[in-house]
């Protein structure tokens, strides 16, 4: 750029201001005040509604009232400061919660970095508790965020890359990953989709993960999670964190159908009891997609393959219900996720009256009121713990959506039907792949040696590669 450049500063100080007025003239909170220095005219230009007053005072007053040197002189301190002649770099430091300084016959400003920290403090996330091991987590600040993962890995080689997302809110985004362990091409991938993204604002990752995965399926293909823990094990993984400011959450890629499944306390407890708790929660996946539905399979379709005292039994509870167990199914579970979505957006307490009104006075009303059976309040009850049993919120909330159609087809075509569906399943998770990497490996790739950590978790010392899609010669640690 040049001097007679329009988005350049120059050597007029009253033009300068004129310009950084005219893009902020609606903005009452923009100040510019008038700085004593000595022998020198100056102004220094903030926002005062995102900038610290006790750090402008540290950083940019004391120093030069106690100095007594020009400003411009080459002796002079000046602790975090940047400088430049871009009025769009200007622009954007202020709206960041930088002081700019311009000086008199001075085609340069000062940027001085005091923004004003009001981040919450660093606690466990209430959706991801376990029992054994950290219990920390990430908050707002994505610098706190970097700095929580840079405490657990002492390694030169972990790289953070930033990007500025949203043509409005220019929000800032970081790509984390360990640059001798993660696949290269995997990195260009995400790097070239980050650079792409199109969109007025970010306000959390959640806002990303649609323009960079790759596919529309309704299994999570990005791991989302707050846990500075887990990420740090995806990471030496050989996987990649994509982080956002103002969000505690993180994504997590490539990722495969098991890494939803594997918590921090499999691996904080004995083998034995971690790989009898991963099996539980496999087991939770097939009674949250299969049970309403293999129960309107039997009453509809197949009573014969139930002992006959159970078959009275069910026949007693269902014979004043007017209508058909799909009906019962369908109502009994969307009345559950009424209740689970009135439970998380009211405050704490009332939401445990609400599960207890729900549970309770709903459950008992129906059954004596004949609108639905003794047996489908225990299947429903014995669905929704299953689904809750997921660490990760998302696949949870995928699984309680594949019960419906599994459901469907129980009623039109019994047991056969939940049977092609479940192939037709088996198949879309066999073919589906997260960034290159297949989302039902090992069991898609029949890679017998990388199911140390799938439906059961072996005991540590017998982990001696990473993933194969990354570098299968280095020691693997610990996924989360």
């Amino acid at each position: 750029m040049t001097k007679n450049d329009p988005l350049t500063l120059t050597t007029k100080l009253e033009e300068n201001l004129l310009h950084l007025r005219e893009r902020f003239v609606h903005s009452e909170d923009f100040i510019m005040e008038y700085l004593h220095l000595q022998d020198e005219e100056a102004y220094i230009v903030y926002i005062e509604t995102i900038i610290d007053k006790k750090l402008v005072q540290e950083r940019i007053l004391e120093p030069f009232k106690e100095s007594r040197i020009s400003y411009r002189d080459e002796k002079r301190p000046l602790p975090l400061v940047k400088e430049t002649n871009s009025l769009k770099e200007i622009t954007q430091s202020l709206l960041e919660g930088s002081c700019i300084v311009l000086s008199k016959d001075c085609d340069l400003a000062y940027v001085f970095d005091v923004p004003f920290s009001n981040d919450r403090k660093v606690k466990e996330p209430e959706t991801e508790g376990i029992i054994r091991g950290a219990h920390d987590g990430f908050v707002e600040s994505l610098s706190t965020n970097i700095s929580l993962i840079r405490k657990r890995i002492h390694n030169p080689n972990l790289k953070v890359k930033y990007f500025s997302i949203g043509n409005d809110s220019h929000t800032k985004v970081g790509l984390i990953y360990l640059d001798h362990i993660a696949n290269k091409k995997t990195v260009a991938l995400i790097e070239k989709k980050l650079s792409e993204i199109n969109i007025d604002f970010v306000l959390a990752p959640g806002y990303i993960e649609e323009f960079v995965s790759e596919n529309s399926s309704i299994f999570p293909t990005m791991l989302s999670t707050e846990r500075a823990d887990r990420t740090v094990a995806n990471l030496m993984d050989g996987r990649i964190a994509i982080m956002t400011e103002s969000s505690p959450g993180a994504l997590i890629a490539p990722t495969t159908f098991f890494t939803f499944y594997q918590s921090p306390d499999d691996y904080n407890s004995r083998w034995y009891f971690g790989s009898f708790i991963r099996f539980l929660r496999i087991l939770g996946f097939l009674i949250s997609i299969a049970l309403p539905a293999l129960y309107i399979a039997i009453v509809s379709f197949h009573f014969e393959i139930l002992p006959t005292e159970i078959v009275f039994s069910i026949k007693s509870s269902l014979e004043n219900v007017p209508y058909p167990p799909l009906i019962e199914a369908l109502g009994m579970q969307i009345t559950l996720e009424i209740l689970r979505e009135a439970s998380i957006r009211l405050p704490s307490r009332i939401a445990q009256t609400i599960g207890v009104v729900g549970g309770l006075v709903i459950g008992t009303a129906v059954v004596e009121a004949n609108l639905v059976s003794n047996t489908m309040i225990i299947v429903v009850a014995i669905t929704a713990i299953s689904s809750f049993i997921v660490p990760i919120t998302e696949m949870g909330s995928s699984i309680r959506l594949l019960g419906f159609p599994f459901m469907i087809m129980a009623a039109m075509f019994g047991l056969i039907g939940m049977s092609f569906f479940f192939m037709f399943l088996l198949i879309h998770l066999c073919k589906l792949e997260s960034f290159g990497t297949p989302y039902f490996a090992p069991f898609s790739t029949l890679r017998w040696a990388e199911m140390k950590d799938t439906l059961i978790r072996v005991p540590l010392p017998l982990f001696s590669k990473r993933p194969s899609d990354t570098m299968p010669q280095k020691k693997k640690k610990k996924v989360l």
